[in-house]
Order: structure tokens, then sequence, then C-alpha cells
């Protein structure tokens, strides 16, 4: 599996790609509001930073801002993701964009019948929303699994993308399941190293290599 960080905090993103752990990186509107950072800006920066692909998302609705958009985002940088809604102009977008050779995120995924509409418009990924739909009491790992038999049963090259990741669980279900990338929060991706058995031990074992009054250097 990989992992992507949902952020547009520079600074994370350099803290854990020193660990070896980002793969890529999502970003949206309202990530790159919290960072209060000029957008283009940021967008530049991180996909110096990381090899893997930067999602960058458009803000038109339409299908010719979007292209427009699109096109713009992707003279950033080679491993720009362009993001587009999963609408009908958001797909006509990613289509286009698709067979212009650019990567697409197709994003604000809710059912595996949109996420078969993605797969067959080219998109390079597909962005189930996890969090949000347990937000409203369905369970949001119900869909990664139903849109993995799809993609399974008609060898779709399309990337299943665990999005609104909230929890370790969440990233251990979708593992389990064979999304092929999760996005998280750094704060998560940090936990998933956390177990206070894990912690016990340690403090177990200081504990007796301090007694035998040893050092190693």
């Amino acid at each position: 599996m990989k992992f992507f960080v949902d952020t547009a905090e520079i600074d994370e993103i350099r803290d854990l790609n020193a660990l070896g752990l980002v793969d890529g990186v999502t970003t949206n509107p309202s990530l790159v509001k919290k960072a209060g950072r000029d957008f283009l800006e940021a967008i530049r920066e991180i996909c110096a930073e990381v090899e893997g692909p930067v999602s960058a998302e458009t803000v038109a609705l339409d299908y010719e801002g979007m292209l427009a958009e699109g096109r713009k985002l992707a003279q950033l940088a080679p491993n720009i993701a362009i993001k587009v809604p999963l609408t009908w102009d958001g797909l006509r977008a990613c289509r286009t964009l698709s067979e212009e050779g650019r990567m697409v995120n197709v994003t604000l995924c809710f059912s595996a019948n949109q996420a078969l509409l993605a797969a067959k418009a080219g998109a390079t990924f597909i962005s189930p929303f996890v969090g949000r739909l347990d937000d409203i009491n369905l369970d949001g790992m119900d869909l990664i699994r139903e849109v993995r038999q799809i993609y399974d049963n008609y060898g779709f090259e399309t990337e299943i993308l665990a999005a609104s990741i909230r929890s370790v669980n969440h990233v251990k279900e979708a593992a389990l399941i064979g999304a092929d990338v999760v996005t998280a929060p750094a704060s998560v991706l940090r936990k998933l190293a956390e177990h206070p058995l894990t912690d016990k031990g340690l403090t177990a074992f200081l504990k007796d290599w301090s007694a035998t009054g040893q050092k190693i250097i």
C-alpha cells in the first residue's frame, strides 16, 4: 500500500518524507486555507519535496474551466495529479486530461457507481471518502470493498485512493481490503507506529539494562 499524506503543510511532509513514508501528497482548498499559503507556491514547493504524485485540485465547476485550471496546474511540476470532482463535467475533464497523458485524481466519490464511471473515464486515482460516509452512519469501508471488487472484475487500472481517513483502524481496514493508496493526515500516519505494549516493553527492557550497569558505547 502507498501512503499519501493529506496536508499542505510543508514541514509535515518533510518530516514524514525523511522517514521514507511519503509516496505522494494530496491537497485541497481547505488544507491550503489551513496552511495559510499561496496555493501555487505551496504546490510547487511540495512537488519539489516529494517524488510521487501531488494532487492539486481545480475549483472551476464547468468542463472548460477545469481543463484550463488543470493544464495550468500540470505545468507546475511533472508529478502533479489534477483533482477534479465526480460530476459529469469532472468526468469529461478527466477523460480529456487523461488522454493528454496527465495524472487525474477524481475526488468526492461516495458510491461504487461513481467509481465505475471514473475508471471508465480514465482516472489515475479514485478518491472514495471513507470518513464522511461514516459521519452519516454508513460504513465507508463498504464502499472501498465494493470498488475493489468492481475494479478487479474488469481489470480497471484506476488506483483506489482511500480518502477522508480518520483513524489507524481506517488505514488497517483499507489495507486489508486492498486499497492501492491511503491518504491520511500526518497525525494518523504517525500513530501507526504506536502501541501501549511497545512502550511497556521498552520501559521494562531499559530498566533491566540499567540494572546491569553496562554500556554499549
